[in-house]
């Protein structure tokens, strides 16, 4: 019994969240619909130059979707229920 225990703990946590969590959390997929997000840093030193460069893209990006459907395919699966307002009128969304 004490071995399933965390296996059914772990599984609770996958389960559906409430859909008004969903629908927070997934305008950060909405965004990165919209486009991709990067930086880059360059610089100069004694010890020489450096540069790096970040690029995250979003299979929602690269497959055209808009972020209103990234955000409607996000908060229903991860709520199991469609979103309760539009991409367009939750607060904190300035597509």
């Amino acid at each position: 019994m004490m071995t399933a225990f965390p296996l059914l703990s772990a599984m609770a946590a996958c389960g559906p969240v409430p859909v008004e969590q969903a629908e927070r959390s997934c305008l950060r997929d909405a965004r990165y619909a919209q486009s991709p997000r990067g930086s880059v840093a360059i610089g100069a030193g004694s010890g020489g130059s450096y540069g790096r460069v970040e690029l995250e893209l979003s299979d929602d990006f690269l497959s055209g979707r808009s972020p209103a459907e990234a955000y409607e395919r996000c908060v229903v699966s991860r709520s199991g229920q469609m979103p309760t307002r539009r991409l367009e009128d939750q607060p904190g969304w300035a597509g």
